[in-house]
């Protein structure tokens, strides 16, 4: 895998969406990552569970992703929450005091 790609594999089961991402989550992926869960959003998925064991590094615009999604999951009466990030993942999220809000 080159060091900018960003590999996303998903899977449904009744209204749960399990997402798993891998790599970097950075200026030249996140777009990626935000087009694939607003396309999650359109579906009949009521909550959207995001696998972040894989991902190695989480900027800025990627934390910016990851509330605009969790913000139009709520308004959808949904829910989007993070499961078993990477320690780098969790070091971020911490850093911003986003954790405990996204992490399940």
């Amino acid at each position: 895998m080159k060091d900018d790609v960003l590999e996303i594999t998903d899977s449904m089961k009744d209204d749960v969406c399990r997402l798993i991402a891998r790599g970097r989550i950075d200026a030249n992926s996140a777009d990626v990552l935000q087009f694939k869960l607003e396309e999650v959003l359109k579906t009949s998925c009521k909550s959207i569970i995001l696998n972040m064991l894989q991902v190695e590094y989480l900027s800025s615009i990627g934390i910016r992703v990851l509330l605009k999604i969790y913000k139009q999951a709520a308004e959808n009466e949904g829910s989007f929450k993070i499961e078993e990030p990477s320690q780098i993942v969790k070091n971020v999220l911490g850093m911003v005091a986003l954790k405990e809000m996204l992490i399940t």
